[in-house]
C-alpha cells in the first residue's frame, strides 16, 4: 500500500520503517509498520441514515460515516444529503452505498449527495462462487465514476465466504481486476447457498449478513492489495480486537453487530446501539498486537 497515493488515509504517530535486506518483501514490512505504528484507524460504521446519529458517531470517534441508498427509485433521500453536509464540516468521511449498478442513476446520486467515498457492493460471485459476468461492467462503472467525480475515492467490496468456505484464488483474481479502479476495498461475507439469507439482506448484493468471513482469505487480500483494505463482515465489539490481530487491515466496518435490537432480539436496521458503537471503536483503538 503507498500511502502517499492516499493522502486521506489517516495514520497516526511517526511512520519509520527500512528494510533490512534488499530481497526483504516489502508488503510484509509494512504489515510491520502497521504494527508498529497503530496504522490501523479507519474506523466505518454502517447503516447511518440521519443527521442526529452521524453526530453521535461522530463523538465515539468515528471516522467513515457510511449510509445506503436503497433503491433506485427512491434515490433522493434528504436526511442522507444532510448527513453527508454535516460530516463535511468535520475530519471524518462519508461513505455511500448506492444499491443500483446503472451508470447513469448513479452518476446522478453522486452529484446529488457529493459523498467523500461511494462503496460499490455487488455480489461479483454466485452462490457457487464463480466470478459473475458483470465484473467487466462494474469496472467500466468505477472508471466512470473515476472520470466523472476524479476528487471521490471508490471503495469495493470484495465478497469472501464464512470460515471454511472461502476460495482465495477467485478473492485475490477479483482483487486484480478491481484495484486499478478502486482507492480502498472492503472485505464483506457472502453466504453459500447452504446458509440461510440474513433477513434484510438485498438481492445481488453484499453485507449486513451478521456473520464473519474467512479472515485466512482476508488476511491473504491483505498482503496481496497495493490498497488499503477494511476488514468488515459481521465484526462485533468483542471480536473487532481478534479480527484485527488476525489480518492487519487498514481499517474495519460495522453495521449489523453494532445495531440495536428489537425485542426478539433481531437487529434492527438504521438505529445503532449506542453502547454497542462505544465498545466497538474503544476495542478497536486500544488493542494490542
Amino acid at each position: 500500500m503507498d500511502v502517499a497515493k492516499h493522502p486521506k488515509l489517516k495514520i497516526r504517530g511517526v511512520l519509520k520503517f527500512h528494510f533490512s535486506t534488499p530481497d526483504e518483501n516489502p508488503k510484509k514490512s509494512i504489515r510491520e509498520l502497521i504494527k508498529m505504528n497503530d496504522m490501523q484507524d479507519i474506523i466505518q460504521i454502517y447503516e447511518i441514515q440521519t443527521p442526529s446519529e452521524a453526530e453521535t458517531m461522530l463523538e465515539l470517534g468515528v471516522d467513515h460515516i457510511g449510509s445506503v441508498i436503497l433503491s433506485q427509485e427512491s434515490w433522493k433521500v434528504s436526511s442522507i444529503r444532510e448527513t453527508i453536509k454535516l460530516v463535511a464540516e468535520t475530519d471524518s468521511q462519508t461513505t455511500l452505498i448506492p444499491l443500483f449498478s446503472n451508470p447513469d442513476a448513479v452518476f446522478r446520486a453522486l452529484d446529488y449527495y457529493q459523498p467523500d467515498i461511494v462503496h460499490f457492493c455487488e455480489a461479483l460471485t454466485n452462490q457457487n462462487g464463480d466470478i459473475s459476468e458483470n465484473c467487466n461492467d462494474l469496472t467500466d462503472l468505477q472508471e466512470g465514476v473515476r472520470k466523472r467525480f476524479p476528487g471521490f475515492n471508490i471503495m469495493r467490496a470484495i465478497p469472501i465466504a464464512q470460515p471454511g468456505m472461502a476460495d482465495a484464488s477467485s478473492v485475490i483474481e477479483l482483487a486484480r481486476m478491481f484495484e486499478p479502479v478502486s482507492d480502498y476495498f472492503l472485505t464483506d461475507t457472502v453466504l453459500t447457498k447452504e446458509v440461510e439469507p440474513f433477513p434484510g439482506q438485498p438481492g445481488g448484493f453484499i453485507g449486513i449478513t451478521g456473520q464473519t468471513c474467512d479472515w485466512d482469505v482476508a488476511k491473504e487480500l491483505v498482503e496481496f492489495s497495493n490498497i488499503p483494505v477494511i476488514l468488515a463482515g459481521g465484526l462485533s465489539p468483542d471480536n473487532v480486537a481478534d479480527g484485527i490481530r488476525h489480518t492487519l487491515p487498514a481499517g474495519v466496518d460495522s453495521c449489523t453487530a453494532t445495531n440495536a435490537l428489537d425485542g426478539k432480539g433481531q437487529p434492527i436496521r438504521f438505529k445503532k446501539d449506542i453502547e454497542k458503537v462505544r465498545r466497538f471503536v474503544e476495542a478497536a483503538r486500544n488493542l494490542e498486537l
